[in-house]
């Protein structure tokens, strides 16, 4: 399993390079992604978090059981949104910042166009929980932490938050 690195890691800063080549690495890079992703309960997680700062990243929205097939597992390569439209407020988490959670404005509707694991191109409409989710990773992509984008007051509330549980881990 990879190690999910963690807030304030400077690594989850990096921008992710393109994906040029894909081959065999990087289907097993994806697969032990997916393993890692299930294992901490996430439903979406970008390279960069796990050490490798391409532009790839996973999402798997839970059904309505709370299960994560493998038939819903989006392996997304480069993406691009190409359109969106319409705005959500979302509660969002992030593997990257355990126990901290807060309303995000993302856009409602996307479309995207991205690769899969074998280079082929694709497009995806997206609304909802699985458009802010790939919106929410494509922001890793970008070294962006979804915390970047909380108002000032509620931003300081999270710096004291972790400063606090710091203290207490020490």
């Amino acid at each position: 399993m990879l190690k999910i690195l963690h807030y304030p890691d400077s690594f989850l800063r990096q921008k992710s390079v393109s994906v040029e080549v894909f081959d065999e690495d990087l289907a097993h890079f994806l697969d032990e992604m997916n393993v890692t992703m299930l294992a901490n309960n996430g439903v979406g997680l970008a390279a960069v978090q796990v050490g490798r700062a391409i532009a790839a990243l996973l999402v798997n929205i839970p059904d309505d059981k709370g299960e994560q097939s493998s038939e819903h597992l989006l392996e997304i390569i480069n993406p691009k949104i190409i359109e969106k439209s319409g705005q959500i407020l979302w509660n969002e988490g992030c593997l990257s910042v355990p126990d901290f959670y807060e309303d995000i404005q993302r856009y409602n509707t996307i479309v995207l166009s991205y690769q899969n694991r074998k280079g082929e191109k694709k497009q995806l409409e997206a609304e909802g929980y699985l458009a802010v989710a790939i919106q929410h990773e494509m922001d890793h992509l970008e070294g962006i932490l979804f915390v970047d984008r909380l108002p000032i007051l509620k931003r300081k509330k999270f710096e004291k938050l972790l400063k606090k549980q710091q203290r207490c881990s020490a």
